[in-house]
């Protein structure tokens, strides 16, 4: 009798503390404050970016189709769908959260932002397809690892022929590198195995619109190498072509909000 009300005092216990870890659960991750406007006609140029103390993230005449591609790290040809303003209308967005949070949690809460002020709901298609597979090449990883604490800046600034990468991510290396790839389509996926941030500096031409007179280009814009190169030049890395792998995201519905 003893052992059998020792197994049944264990049970219980396992049960209410299954039931009150269930009840635990991390709250749902949101800003404190936010305030949502059309961008002004006139504005000019823009961005999205974290503010220093990592408590506030701002948009400045960005689209929402743009935010989205920054958030969930997946390069804008691959979302479609949904209302043409996503595209065409630009927001400035202000938002702030009650304490200093981490990067990866601020792009949570702005996800979440999307979700309940612009009404985003999407599906992902996973489709087999071509890549760029971001390996490290023969030569070994030129780039210098920083494990400095988080200091809110954009992670990959300057113009194409003075890039300046400072405590970046392969994660977010992949998308950006694929962003500037549009001519050619493929997305760029991480199999270096790198972990961690690191910094770099990367010059290269970049990708030419069709129809281009490389004549009329300004002197010098052509001298550097092709992103390829330049990748495996200044990174110590190499994007290949493989099949993987491909996600689409496409969107089921989007609101305007309020203005707030």
């Amino acid at each position: 009798m003893i052992v059998r009300g020792c197994w049944m005092a264990v049970g219980v216990a396992s049960l209410m503390a299954a039931f009150l870890f269930g009840q635990d659960r991390p709250a749902r991750l949101t800003f404190d404050v936010e305030s949502i406007h059309p961008s002004p006609a006139d504005e000019q140029g823009g961005g999205i970016r974290a503010l220093t103390g990592g408590q506030s993230y701002t948009a400045r005449n960005a689209p929402v189709k743009l935010i989205i591609s920054l958030m969930y790290k997946v390069p804008m040809r691959q979302i479609s769908g949904g209302p043409d303003w996503l595209t065409s209308d630009r927001w400035d967005i202000d938002a702030k959260a009650d304490k200093p949070y981490n990067l990866d949690d601020l792009h949570t809460m702005f996800q979440n932002l999307l979700v309940d002020d612009f009404k985003l709901k999407f599906h992902i298609d996973i489709k087999e397809g071509p890549v760029y597979a971001l390996l490290i090449d023969k030569t070994g990883s030129k780039m210098k690892a920083n494990d400095r604490p988080q200091d809110y800046e954009i992670p990959i600034q300057g113009p194409p022929a003075a890039i300046v990468g400072k405590r970046v991510p392969m994660e977010y290396l992949s998308w950006w590198l694929g962003q500037q790839l549009q001519n050619d389509g493929r997305p760029v996926v991480d199999r270096t195995g790198l972990t961690g941030n690191f910094d770099f500096a990367l010059s290269f031409t970049p990708e030419l619109p069709p129809g281009i007179n490389r004549d009329n280009l300004p002197p010098g814009f052509l001298d550097h190498p092709s992103i390829f190169e330049a990748v495996k030049q200044d990174l110590g890395l190499r994007m290949e072509p493989q099949k993987g792998p491909v996600p689409y995201y496409v969107i089921d519905h989007a609101e305007k909000p309020a203005a707030n």
